[in-house]
């Protein structure tokens, strides 16, 4: 009997029982709904719920899928994540390879401070970012079922496979295990103990797993041992969408799965209920340039609906301004409400002019799946020493600060610090050179290592406060502070985030440049206004809009979708350009981000951007030149009309040609005692301020 919730595809989906199933389900077209309907089914028809398992990404996934089987059958199924059913299995049967049942399941914390120990013991010299490198090669290993026994080096140097092995031996005489084991470990079991194997195999008859897509190479191996007897397994997902290779995800399992499974049936849920048809026949034209792929094309029954608007700005302020200006005339004027509006971006760092301009139209934002730029811990580190600079007192910022250099200043020193300084009545700038000073001083007695930590952040401090009193540029004075704390090195220590968090930095960098620049004023301001912005942040309204990186957006839909930054370097990413197989992600992930949208669909980029300390001239993504012209509505004459607020020749964003300082783009109008004056950033960062009556400007 055919479900009306159901289309004719879903159903054919729902109604296979028996044999291997790959459903290639298209954004959007109601997968989740095709899951649950599949195990309801499965107990309609007298599958007893125990023999039924389900496996997802996430334990928010799960939950939802579980209420959902439960109000259409009022029946609990197994509906877990893929760790969760390592731990299930291994709580059950861990016993038969050396370990009891009631094994300890060890963080991130507990295992790099067991990992610190094995290093200790075998005498292995460890630097600052050691151990998380030989934790993240482990983790690879682990991942990649590299059988311990029979280690190579393609991975890890002898001293370091040496290190893996005392690390798993102190974790099993601990009986503990980490993260990575509890599906390592299952497989290990299973190749060991076939009966166990087949205990599970025979336990679980029917298998779903959704998201496969996402299977890196130790879940594809547990799902294929598991079903590999009756090959009742139904997978769920769609290559276009695989966008986690960085997590180990490999999309080549969906696309091999016909090959591990002979006779396997393929279903394509192409029929869209999110978006325009507009939308969808762009995104189509988009994905279609992949080779690495299933043949499908989404469709909609939907109108067509808004084309997709297209805006280059002339700088990164002017395409923020524009992306502001088009969410309050659709939250104004089409009442959209603001939670339903998102804006996109590859990078975390380009959210802060964002941020920028939604705090200065009075905007609530949230960062979705991340933390607002100013509440970066690596941005409150830089501000906390900056603090510093200009104030003797601010205790917060200098127990922030203190170990970035070297460690030495605990918890019990840090407070002992505090109590002194109130004692005395003593600013803990001033306390901490009577320290170095004073032999006589017996409040306190540091050790070597602490008055040798002491001495460099003193110096450190001393020589950036003879830069400030010399009134060096803030961003030069910024980046000199880097310098004197070490601190892309302190930030080395967690490689995994390091490329991040120092784009995050370089962001504030260039903050600091275009601040000053604007307005001309000293670090006292700028930390206030800072301070400000961010007291503005901290409580975000339940109705605000969304920003996100590309990959946080997967699984989500808004009404309104901008997809910024649409430049090369940015997206594609910088370190994907020479990689087929990274520029096909690229073009995925741009792709999910298309896909995300139901009625309006942003596409920005900026011709000219402040990056890394300069602004560079950017070249718009290969991925527009993709999108079908029909599906295209250009808006930048628009906008520049709109920005023209006074009428002459001249607007903001407007790219000029000046014979002396060449090619430039304008950043602001006014008058001053000369006449008109436009403040133009030209090609090698600098910013003049113009007076149109005796320049000689070329409108280009």
């Amino acid at each position: 009997m055919k479900n009306a919730l159901l289309n004719n595809e879903q159903q054919d989906a729902v109604d296979h029982i028996e044999g291997p199933l790959l459903v290639l389900a298209g954004a959007g077209s109601g997968k989740t709904r095709v899951v649950t309907m599949k195990i309801a089914k499965l107990i309609d028809i007298g599958v007893d719920p125990n023999q039924i398992l389900a496996v997802t990404f996430t334990n928010k996934a799960a939950n939802e899928m579980v209420s959902r089987v439960k109000e259409i059958t009022s029946k609990n199924v197994i509906i877990c994540t893929f760790h969760s059913l390592g731990a299930k299995i291994l709580r059950e049967s861990i016993d038969k390879i050396g370990f009891t049942n009631n094994f300890i399941i060890y963080d991130e914390e507990d295992s790099l401070k067991l990992l610190k120990e094995c290093l200790g013991m075998l005498n292995f010299k460890e630097e600052k970012d050691t151990l998380k490198k030989i934790k993240y090669k482990i983790s690879t290993c682990k991942n990649e079922l590299l059988d311990i026994a029979n280690l190579d080096n393609s991975l890890l140097s002898n001293p370091e496979i040496e290190i893996f092995r005392l690390y798993q031996n102190k974790l099993k005489s601990l009986n503990a295990v980490d993260f990575d084991d509890l599906l390592y470990l299952v497989i290990f079991l299973f190749k060991k103990n076939p009966e166990v194997l087949k205990h599970y195999q025979n336990k679980w008859k029917f298998i779903l797993i959704d998201e496969y897509q996402d299977t890196n190479f130790t879940q594809y191996n547990l799902a294929k041992l598991l079903s590999v007897s009756h090959q009742n397994i139904c997978v769920v997902g769609d290559p276009d969408q695989s966008i986690y290779s960085f997590r180990g995800a490999k999309y080549q399992n969906i696309l091999n799965f016909d090959k591990d499974f002979e006779n396997a049936k393929i279903i394509k849920l192409e029929k869209n209920y999110r978006s325009t048809s507009t939308i969808l026949e762009a995104a189509n034209s988009v994905i279609e340039k992949n080779t690495n792929r299933y043949e499908k094309k989404l469709y909609s029954e939907k109108k067509e609906g808004e084309k997709i608007y297209l805006f280059k700005a002339a700088s990164e302020h002017l395409e923020a301004s524009f992306v502001a200006e088009k969410i309050l005339k659709h939250h104004l004027k089409d009442k959209i409400n603001l939670n339903d509006t998102a804006i996109f971006y590859r990078t975390n760092f380009q959210s802060r002019i964002f941020e920028d301009i939604l705090i200065s139209q009075n905007i609530p934002y949230i960062i979705y799946g991340g933390i607002s730029f100013y509440q970066r811990k690596e941005i409150k580190d830089i501000l906390a020493f900056l603090n510093l600079i200009i104030s003797d007192s601010d205790f917060l910022a200098f127990s922030r600060t203190i170990n970035i250099i070297n460690r030495g200043f605990g918890k019990t020193t840090l407070n002992k610090l505090f109590s002194i300084c109130e004692k005395l009545n003593l600013p803990i700038i001033k306390l901490l050179y009577e320290i170095q000073t004073n032999q006589n001083f017996n409040e306190i007695r540091l050790n070597s290592a602490q008055k040798e930590n002491l001495s460099i952040y003193l110096n450190a401090l001393k020589e950036l406060r003879n830069d400030y009193n010399q009134n060096v540029p803030l961003d030069e004075l910024i980046t000199n502070s880097l310098s004197k704390l070490g601190y892309f090195n302190y930030l080395k220590e967690d490689p995994d985030t390091f490329e991040d968090r120092k784009k995050n930095v370089d962001e504030l960098v260039t903050k600091a440049y275009e601040w000053q620049n604007e307005k001309n004023e000293k670090l006292d301001l700028f930390l206030q206004e800072l301070t400000l912005v961010s007291s503005k942040i901290e409580k975000p309204l339940e109705n605000s809009i969304k920003l996100m990186t590309l990959h946080n957006s997967k699984g989500l839909e808004f009404e309104c979708v901008f997809i910024v930054g649409l430049e090369e370097d940015l997206l594609p990413h910088v370190n994907c350009k020479n990689s087929f197989e990274d520029l096909e992600e690229e073009r995925r992930l741009f792709y999910v981000g298309m896909t995300r949208a139901k009625r309006y669909l942003y596409l920005t980029n900026s011709e000219y951007r402040f990056m890394w300390g300069s602004s560079k001239f950017s070249i718009p993504s290969r991925f527009i030149k993709e999108l079908p012209k029909k599906c295209i509505h250009d808006l930048n004459n628009e906008f520049k009309e709109e920005t023209d607020e006074i009428p002459n020749d001249y607007y903001l964003g407007q790219k000029i040609y000046h014979s002396t300082f060449g090619l430039g783009v304008i950043q602001k109008k006014y008058q001053t005692s000369l006449g008109e004056t436009l403040d133009i950033l030209f090609e090698n960062s600098q910013m003049k301020s113009i007076v149109t009556k005796y320049a000689k400007l070329k409108i280009l």
